[in-house]
Parts: C-alpha cells; sequence; structure tokens
C-alpha cells in the first residue's frame, strides 16, 4: 500500500481535441507553429496525431478512433502566454482568425485592448479550429502564490525569457530613477526580479 504521506506525481500531458477531418486540423495546428510529434495510422480505425504548444508540457492529440466526443466541443482550453499582443500579432501573420485583445478580471465586464495595469492574468484574446474548438490566450506575468515552486522557476521559451527581462528592465529603471544613482549590482537585481516574478513572490522594489 502507498505512504498516503507522500504525493505522487500525476502531470496532464495529452487533452484530445475532438475533430471532423484529421487532415484539415492537422494543417491548422500545424501552422500554428506548434510542433509535430507523431502521426500513427493503425488499419482504417484509428489514427492519432500530436501536436505540442511551443514551451508546452502538455500536448494535444487530433485523430480518428480516439474520443467520442462530438467535433468542435472542446471549449475553453488555455494558452498561456507572456505577452498577449506578441502571441496575437503572431497569429494573426499565420493567417488564424483571432477575436481582438480584451482584459476583464473576475467579477468585471470584458473591455476592449490590453489591461491598462498590465495585471497578470487579466487579459486575453480567443481563436478556434476549424471544427469550432475554441482557444483562449491568457497573459501571465506573475504567477499566483502556489503555482510554481519558489526554487523552480523556469523560462518555456526565447520569447518567454525576452519579454521577462524587458518586464526586468523596465522595472530596474525605475528602481534606479527611485535611489537616484545607477545600481552597480544590478545582475543581482534583474535575478532577484526574474526568480521573484515566476514564482509569484515579493519583487524588488
Amino acid at each position: 500500500m502507498p505512504n498516503l504521506s507522500t504525493t505522487l506525481d500525476m502531470k496532464l500531458e495529452v487533452v484530445v481535441i475532438p475533430v471532423s477531418d484529421v487532415d484539415r486540423a492537422k494543417h491548422f495546428y500545424g501552422r500554428l507553429g506548434w510542433r509535430l510529434d507523431a502521426d500513427f495510422v493503425v488499419g482504417d480505425a484509428f489514427r492519432v496525431v500530436q501536436f505540442t504548444p511551443p514551451g508546452s508540457a502538455a500536448s494535444i492529440h487530433l485523430g480518428k478512433g480516439l474520443t467520442s466526443a462530438a467535433p468542435g466541443s472542446a471549449a475553453g482550453l488555455y494558452l498561456i502566454v507572456s505577452d498577449i499582443e506578441a502571441a496575437h500579432a503572431d497569429l494573426v501573420a499565420r493567417g488564424v482568425a483571432v477575436g481582438e485583445v480584451y482584459h476583464r478580471t473576475v467579477g468585471e465586464a470584458a473591455e476592449p485592448g490590453v489591461d491598462p495595469a498590465r495585471r497578470s492574468y487579466a487579459s486575453f484574446a480567443t481563436f478556434e479550429d476549424p471544427d469550432g474548438n475554441s482557444w483562449l490566450l491568457q497573459e501571465v506575468t506573475t504567477r499566483l502564490p502556489g503555482r510554481v515552486e519558489p526554487d523552480a522557476a523556469t523560462f518555456a521559451s526565447p520569447m518567454a525569457l525576452a519579454a521577462a527581462l524587458r518586464r526586468a528592465a523596465s522595472a530596474h529603471g525605475e528602481h534606479e530613477a527611485r535611489v537616484g544613482a545607477p545600481d552597480p549590482d544590478w545582475p543581482d537585481w534583474y535575478a532577484e526580479y526574474l526568480v521573484q516574478e515566476q514564482a509569484g513572490g515579493l519583487l524588488p522594489l
């Protein structure tokens, strides 16, 4: 019998997306720039195509003989991005019909554009695949406490790291303006900012 005091890893790695035309869906998700990991066919009754979004630990499966769910019934699938405007522009450049960026928080009505205060978790954009499965882009720059371990701050892609460095540079400029002098220890300040932002901790002032 397992030790109930020990928490075992249970990693969500695959989400099945119900589609009506596998080749059409494969073309669409490939156009997003997602990595094609596999395309397995077993006879006439089974096919699985796996894609992984950039920087994601989880993948999607689409194919034949995978699910009884109706094509297009997957809804509210979150794609977390570090820069909603850059992600939106990338999708548009790839020919994806993505909705305009909007912002809201719980209890608030949606408003057009990026959140004015650039609050984490508050800016969104949506798009659908050819079957109507819906995806939701959400900008997250500072994680809520408990979402990641403080010593496990990582960056999923060069784009995410670059966006974090730009935020750190902006905040550090305000820091130097407050203290009224150049900061000779700026590498330490940047490191603390990046780690605390990823872990949802207190940012340096």
